[in-house]
């Protein structure tokens, strides 16, 4: 068989508050985070969109930009088993592929034209604000939802679900935010909730170390003290 390349263009990049891959939740449905597509130029037809509001659910596919310098790995680190044991590469939803490709569903929000630009909104993204996206494709409940399907991963590593409590003046400044960004409380408490510390440190109950997470611009530092995840404070990034 001759070997062929091809070469992929992104059709658009997603604005999304995931400012870093910290943190970031490991599937798109365990987040109602909001993200907005802006095509590129090139795509920029809203003809592309015709017959889009009969899904109420659509696949992205993505590139992993900000590893693909790294290369692939046959065998990658799997965070839910602790971060120490390995899963073949086409057995795990590592970044470190070989064609770099992500894939997430998401629901949708509906599209529209702003000035010359074409959006699209969408929610439920797990994606890091700047991503190109390759692909939107609709998700077909008959096709891409399997009734028996199996993962055991989930029967043995499931993943956490921690408590969450702000300090009286993050509290504050949460609610200050959610006026900007109306999401804000709820999609902090559910990246929070996952507990994102590195899984050999979520087997501790009280953690004195303060771990820090990134959204809409936001500086959010964070520790885990008898098994409650506390809001320690909220900072602007600064400029």
């Amino acid at each position: 068989m001759t070997a062929h390349s091809y070469s992929l263009n992104p059709i658009g990049h997603i604005a999304t508050p995931f400012q870093q891959k910290f943190a970031i939740p490991r599937q798109s449905a365990l987040t109602r985070a909001r993200g907005c597509i802006t095509l590129s130029e090139a795509v920029a037809d809203p003809r592309v969109f015709k017959g889009i509001e009969d899904y109420s659910h659509l696949w992205l596919l993505f590139i992993f930009h900000e590893t693909l310098s790294r290369g692939w790995k046959p065998a990658v680190k799997a965070p839910r088993l602790g971060g120490n044991d390995t899963m073949g590469v086409f057995a795990s939803r590592s970044t470190h592929r070989p064609n770099g490709i992500g894939m997430s569903v998401v629901k949708n929000e509906g599209w529209h034209q702003q000035d010359d630009q074409l959006q699209l909104l969408v929610s439920g993204v797990d994606l890091l604000d700047g991503t190109p996206i390759i692909d939107i494709k609709p998700y077909l409940a008959y096709a891409d939802a399997v009734a028996d399907a199996e993962d055991k991963l989930d029967s043995y590593a499931p993943l956490p679900e921690r408590s969450v409590r702000f300090h009286d003046e993050a509290s504050l400044t949460a609610d200050t935010l959610s006026q900007q960004h109306p999401d804000f409380r709820a999609l902090l408490c559910r990246v929070l909730q996952q507990d994102p510390r590195p899984a050999y440190r979520q087997k501790l109950a009280t953690d004195p170390k303060v771990y820090k997470v990134v959204l809409y611009h936001n500086d959010i530092s964070w520790r885990v003290t008898d098994g409650t995840v506390e809001v320690l404070s909220i900072d602007p990034l600064s400029e």
